[in-house]
């Protein structure tokens, strides 16, 4: 009965997620003003600053306290450097490739700067010898956890222009929770051998074969039924190798972004990020898979889609 209920929440948590989410993703398509993005750039700061405040929390209630006014600072710093190209679309009409500080650049320079803001933190509040240099880890792990992958989906919605660009997105995040969802009712009905018995005992090995073989199917249904009848067809759609391949690299990078949020919620003794989403947990719980998906998903992008 504990687990139909629990069910039950999560639909309902994910239709209250989804509609709203679908919605801004249309009117984002066709009402850009030539600017892919736009509408929903509020997203990725806000998802960004919700999920760097849970896991400053869970480091906290383990003696673990940098500075959070540096990371968050670091945080939106480094997610609407990402968000450049986007703006300059919407405010130019152009974000020109070949500009010094292009695409990556600008995040990387943030990068640096809040790098330095917590540092600069640390210096202020330093008062004995034995701490500092962990606090200065933490703040700069949850920029690279949280910060850095969130600028791989904001690339993802501008890459090669509105319909590629919404393609890869919307792609990248069906195949991660499709194949989350695979994962879990596999897992739930015939899961038998643990696959990561000490940092995720209810993670299968058949639940895994389950998310990538639902992550393949989910990429060709996707790409070369759903994709071409509602954006249209192009000469440049990729190959069925392709395809399949993209499906399998995501859905184990989603699994292996599943994982990481594993072992630290492992090590720092805490079941959920938080407790808001009733059957789905935090924002960090959400976003845990799609934070190793968005880089590798971009990477076939740009390697061989």
């Amino acid at each position: 009965m504990r687990g139909a209920r629990v069910l039950r929440w999560r639909l309902l948590v994910a239709a209250v997620i989804l509609t709203p989410l679908v919605g801004l993703l249309a009117v984002d398509y066709h009402k850009n003003a030539g600017a892919p993005g736009i509408w929903l750039s509020a997203i990725p700061p806000l998802l960004a600053i919700a999920a760097v405040s849970e896991l400053l929390h869970l480091f906290r209630a383990k003696g673990f306290q940098p500075a959070a006014w540096a990371v968050q600072a670091g945080t939106l710093l480094v997610v609407l450097a990402g968000q450049l190209p986007v703006f300059g679309m919407w405010a130019v009409g152009s974000y020109p490739a070949a500009e010094s500080l292009g695409a990556f650049g600008w995040p990387l320079a943030a990068l640096a700067v809040a790098g330095s803001l917590i540092f600069l933190a640390e210096m202020r509040r330093f008062e004995r010898p034995g701490n500092s240099a962990v606090q200065v880890a933490v703040g700069m792990m949850v920029l690279l956890y949280v910060a850095v992958p969130m600028n791989f989906l904001i690339s993802l919605r501008v890459y090669q222009g509105n319909r590629q660009g919404m393609i890869a997105l919307i792609s990248m995040i069906a195949i991660v929770k499709m194949s989350d969802t695979g994962a879990y009712f596999c897992g739930r009905w015939c899961g038998r051998r643990p696959m990561a018995p000490i940092l995720s005992p209810k993670k299968t090995i058949e639940g895994g074969f389950a998310a990538l073989l639902t992550a393949a199917l989910t990429a060709w249904l996707f790409l070369r039924l759903l994709a071409p009848a509602i954006f249209g067809s192009a000469p440049n759609d990729p190959s069925l190798l392709a395809v399949l391949a993209y499906g399998l690299i995501v859905g184990v990078a989603g699994m292996l972004g599943d994982l990481a949020e594993s072992l630290l919620k492992r090590d720092l003794e805490c079941k959920d990020s938080s407790r808001w989403m009733p059957g789905l947990g935090g924002v960090l719980d959400v976003l845990d898979s799609l934070l190793l998906a968005a880089p590798a998903a971009y990477l076939c992008w740009a390697l061989f889609l």
